[in-house]
């Protein structure tokens, strides 16, 4: 229920996104060519509050980023012109909102003490041995997977830290006005039925028997139904860690060193959902906590909070770094009942008291459980210098003029030929038998279908994120077949029963329409439908985001657009619905204080957001960044 507000801001790290996406829609200004006139280029690509984004900086960060973007492409397809300049405006905004932030929390003189960011980055899951406990080792492996040194990493952890304190602060006390809590609220929770009356194809009469030029006309009126694809033979070669696997031997110890190594790659962190107060002093927290076991509401909490100079702040489905205080998010994860108000807790940034209202335990993928996916990272790490031995084997033979029946038998090369449409499938609708990653075998479909027949074939890499590492490919198309329709007497029978499903559909539609007309004239439901020879039922009461196996889903759609006793009717796959609205229930606030707190939690966490989006914009405005467009084209779009 109010879902797609509920994901607008499901946390600090959530709100500091959606601050720095806001500015990132911001106009950009243009800084001159001052440094021109003046004798000498510039070197900067942004300046900022007296800070400048060097060339450097932004190339290496833009260079990341479309790494990042690549990634993400299908195999043999690339960044274009349009898309790194896209790339490039995002990672200089973002920049700019960075050192903007930045230079706000200086100004501000928020800081991160050592002892909480130390905390934070112990508590951690990703940094945690089985036990629980922090693992320098783990630390240190992880950080250096993803391209971060330890400096780096602690610096903008700390800055992350502090950003959170900042815009918690922005946003915490929002209120939520009564008329958008009550406006939600009767949306969302207004549940409503109406009388139904089904028109299954199954329920019509079988259509005679029709003459042989009917089928004929039906055929030629509906060529896509009975079109084949275009078809292509292929040869093809894999070099893969699957087609080297068996020179490659893997211990048992080795698998389970692997999955020690890389224990939080198999731990499904806890979740929590949290409401805080945060006050600034043990006497005030109390006294909060006091008023909230004594039976205050949120809102009221909220409130309360506000008029003492306290915050109050909630947490949806949130880890534990997501909270901004180690010592908040040990009481928060430490909570064995939900609901129940914790009493005063110190931590780093102040004392807060907590009332947890859902709880998701965390889970681990046994070793047993992960040893094939654990096999096939150990494989292709192994396999990493010798693929690469063997591609360029393979890459020279191809190159020198070989074809793929010429190449040697010893080089752990696997063999395909076959044929197949640019779906993947054979002449009988099968998967075509492609081994090894789906990854590989995505791209080798697509490269049929790219390659001209009888052109020399190439070694080709493919990214398999399945198991970490690459793979080889090479093909050479040796025939085409076009796409074509099927003889009409080879799709005799399919004829047949197209023609009898849309004339049984068409009496279905005639039938359903009377009904609904005579309803729309008047006519009582339960009457129509005997004339009809259907049987009416009374659907459930929904919302508009329910659901029921009775009711179709566009007809939920079309419900709360009715109303009371109009009429309406929907097509499904199976046939036809004639329903009528009989009766709309308004939520009662007073019996539902759980549905309206939550409507009302969705619209303070909204309106928060557009608080914090306001303010990030309000900065960016008054640092008025500059920009060297020179130098940001240089970067984007080098000659």
């Amino acid at each position: 229920m109010i879902s797609s507000l509920r994901r607008l801001t499901e946390s600090w790290p959530a709100r500091i996104f959606f601050g720095i996406t806001a500015i990132a829609f911001i106009g950009w200004g243009i800084g001159g060519n001052l440094g021109q006139l003046l004798g000498g280029q510039p070197t900067w690509v942004a300046k900022v509050d007296g800070e400048t984004i060097d060339i450097p900086a932004f190339q290496a960060q833009f260079q990341r980023a479309v790494a990042t973007a690549s990634a993400k492409l299908q195999p043999g397809q690339d960044i274009g012109t349009d898309q790194r300049r896209q790339i490039g405006e995002e990672t200089l905004n973002q920049m700019i909102g960075e050192a903007v932030m930045t230079h706000e929390l200086s100004r501000l003189r928020v800081v991160t003490p050592n002892a909480a960011l130390l905390a934070a980055v112990q508590g951690m899951p990703a940094f945690q041995n089985k036990a629980g406990q922090f693992d320098k080792a783990q630390f240190e492996t992880i950080l250096q997977r993803n391209g971060f040194t330890e400096d780096r990493f602690l610096n903008v952890l700390r800055a992350d830290v502090a950003q959170r304190q900042l815009l918690s602060a922005v946003d915490s006390n929002v209120a939520a006005p009564d008329t958008e809590v009550k406006a939600l609220y009767e949306t969302e929770f207004e549940k409503r039925s109406v009388d139904m009356a089904d028109f299954p194809l199954s329920a019509a009469p079988e259509p005679a028997a029709p003459a042989d030029s009917v089928l004929h006309r039906w055929y030629d009126n509906h060529p896509d139904l009975y079109r084949t694809p275009e078809y292509r033979r292929i040869k093809a070669v894999e070099l893969s860690p699957e087609s080297l696997a068996s020179e490659i031997k893997v211990t048992d110890d080795e698998l389970h060193a692997y999955y020690d190594q890389h224990n939080s790659e198999f731990v499904t962190q806890p979740l929590r959902s949290a409401q805080v107060i945060s006050a600034p002093d043990e006497a005030k927290a109390q006294a909060l906590a006091t008023k909230w076991r004594g039976g205050a509401d949120w809102a009221a909490m909220q409130q309360a909070a506000q008029a003492g100079g306290a915050s109050a702040i909630e947490q949806d489905n949130a880890t534990p770094v997501q909270f901004p205080d180690p010592d908040l998010a040990k009481a928060v994860f430490s909570a064995t009942a939900v609901n129940a108000v914790s009493d005063p807790v110190k931590g780093a940034l102040g004392w807060f008291v907590v009332k947890v209202t859902k709880i998701v335990a965390g889970g681990e993928t046994t070793f047993d459980q992960a040893k094939d996916t654990i096999r096939n990272r150990v494989v292709a790490g192994k396999a990493t210098d010798l693929l690469y031995e063997r591609a360029n084997k393979v890459d020279q033979l191809l190159g020198n003029g070989a074809s793929l029946d010429d190449l040697p038998g010893d080089l752990g090369l696997v063999g395909v030929t076959g044929t197949l449409d640019a779906d993947g499938n054979t002449e009988t609708g099968t998967p075509a038998p492609i081994p090894g990653p789906a990854a590989l075998r995505a791209a080798i479909v697509k490269a049929a279908f790219d390659t001209q027949p009888n052109t020399q074939p190439e070694l080709t890499e493919v990214p398999t994120p399945s198991n970490g590492a690459s793979a080889y490919y090479a093909l050479v198309v040796e025939a085409v077949t076009p796409p074509g329709t099927k003889p009409y007497d080879a799709v005799k029978d399919s004829v047949l029963a197209d023609w009898k499903d849309d004339q049984r559909r068409r009496a279905e539609n005639v039938a359903a329409t009377a009904m609904m007309t005579a309803v729309q004239g008047g006519k009582s439901f339960s009457d129509a439908a005997t004339v009809a020879g259907v049987t009416p039922h009374l659907s459930p009461l929904l919302t508009r985001d329910g659901s029921d196996p009775s009711v179709p889903p566009t007809l939920v759609r079309v419900m709360f657009g009715l109303k009371p006793h109009e009429a309406t009717m929907v097509e499904t796959a199976n046939g036809f619905v004639v329903a009528q609205l009989v009766e709309v229930r308004k939520p009662d606030a007073a019996k539902d204080k759980a549905g309206y707190e939550e409507a009302r939690s969705a619209v303070a966490r909204s309106i928060g957001n557009d608080v914090g989006t306001v303010f990030a914009q309000a900065l960016r405005e008054r640092a008025n960044p500059r920009i060297n467009q020179r130098n940001f084209d240089n970067v984007v779009q080098p000659h």
